[in-house]
């Protein structure tokens, strides 16, 4: 691709940016949590519309993706949720086909008093935007969007297949992803924008949600020792598990990415229930954990060490040992997915940064998952994860940075018209 297209492709980005923010904002202020995704999905499948997109958006069936690699049970209410594809066709195939995709979904804000604007009310100071989602990653699928409009505004248009996706669950199962693959999109190549700080994800971990249900004894507090404390007994096992994080971290030295890092797996009880009344001791205790694994990890093997952590620390346990607790999979349960076979792909997109922000792109080794692990390993489609920097994904204050965001833009319009082609519109 000569330098002129280039930079009127670039050129395009900037005139463009303006009405970019504004629609990140529009995006930014639904609430997308898990299960209430519809209203992001309806926008998405507009702005797919208007633009002359092929749009399908259906209904997702769990009995066609169940059997799936990659597969993760849903718990939660599920009738409503869609998966969205607009699919542009060319009028020349030339190039090589794309997916770029993002997810809509997004995770609770938590307390409302403690964010200094409201989650859901996007607000734009200091060159950033802040809200729930504005990372994490609502602002990346807007500008793969306002990235295929720059290379149309510049006066081209690809020369291959391109399936623009938005998918929902990627913050708990990702079966939003699969549902895609089992619907049967497939191209040489996806892109996912997930915020990355302006780096290419070469490795990253899988995950595996899991939750203890511990039962004890009830007695009312005044004669606590004729019973037995659940919500304690769930901290004998919580300590527990954090001894089998110890070892996971040992073993991950010898991985060829994380060995850099100081400790990749983590885990993470991240919900807490338990009891039912102050002066009665609980009978019962749910926590919902979350812990990662590492590229080339069993799923099932961990989750069979898992299962003997647990149980080995109730057999050390005075009312455990006699009433065991349960493990339920409550959630992801994904392999994790190293970037190879991509050369191709990552040369293209090599390009396209070097263009943008000179230099070489780096890689990042992610202690987090991305949607890329399907595409990959259930059908070796080589998947790019790049995007914008920010920060508190998942806390307080979420923010993308605006200039990252235009510079990430621009190097995803750039590796499109690269890897699909272009000619004039």
């Amino acid at each position: 691709m000569n330098s002129e297209i280039s930079q009127r492709i670039l050129d395009a980005v900037d005139a463009g940016f303006d009405a970019q923010l504004a629609t990140t904002r529009d995006f930014v202020a639904i609430p997308s949590t898990r299960g209430v995704e519809g209203p992001c999905q309806d926008m998405i499948g507009d702005l797919l519309r208007e633009r002359g997109y092929e749009v399908d958006d259906w209904h997702i069936d769990l009995d066609e993706l169940k059997d799936l690699r990659g597969y993760g049970p849903i718990e939660h209410d599920f009738y409503k949720v869609r998966t969205v594809v607009g699919t542009y066709r060319p009028a020349t195939t030339a190039g090589k086909s794309l997916i770029l995709q993002g997810h809509c979904d997004v995770v609770p804000a938590g307390p409302l008093d403690m964010w200094e604007t409201p989650p859901f009310s996007p607000a734009i100071r200091d060159g950033r935007m802040y809200g729930r989602g504005a990372c994490d990653m609502k602002s990346g699928t807007i500008g793969a969007l306002y990235a295929l409009d720059a290379i149309n505004a510049a006066g081209f248009r690809p020369t291959a297949r391109i399936h623009f996706q938005s998918v929902i669950e990627e913050e708990s199962t990702g079966v939003g992803a699969l549902s895609t693959l089992q619907r049967g999109y497939r191209a040489d190549a996806c892109l996912i924008p997930e915020p990355t700080g302006g780096k290419m994800v070469r490795s990253q971990v899988g995950v595996i949600w899991f939750r203890l249900k511990v039962r004890g004894q009830p007695a009312h507090v005044f004669e606590a020792g004729i019973g037995a404390n659940a919500i304690t007994a769930a901290y004998h096992l919580i300590g527990a598990l954090q001894k089998l994080e110890a070892e996971w971290n040992e073993r991950a030295k010898s991985d060829r990415h994380f060995k850099a890092l100081t400790h990749p797996i983590n885990f993470n009880p991240g919900i807490i229930k338990g009891g039912d009344w102050a002066s009665s001791v609980p009978a019962w205790c749910d926590v919902d954990c979350r812990i990662a694994v590492l590229p080339g990890w069993s799923i099932a093997e961990a989750q069979g060490e898992i299962r003997a952590c647990v149980a080995a620390a109730a057999r050390e346990h005075r009312f455990l040992s006699n009433n065991p607790p349960e493990v339920e999979w409550s959630g992801f349960l994904s392999e994790g997915y190293e970037l190879k076979d991509s050369a191709e792909s990552e040369a293209a997109f090599g390009r396209a940064y070097s263009a943008v922000y000179g230099g070489e792109v780096q890689d990042l080794v992610f202690t987090a998952l991305t949607d890329t692990r399907f595409y990959g390993l259930n059908y070796n489609i080589p998947s790019l994860c790049f995007g914008a920097s920010g920060a508190a994904m998942h806390g307080f204050n979420e923010y993308v940075d605006l200039d990252s965001l235009r510079k990430s833009t621009k190097a995803t319009a750039l590796f499109i018209a690269e890897w699909c082609g272009v000619e004039k519109a």
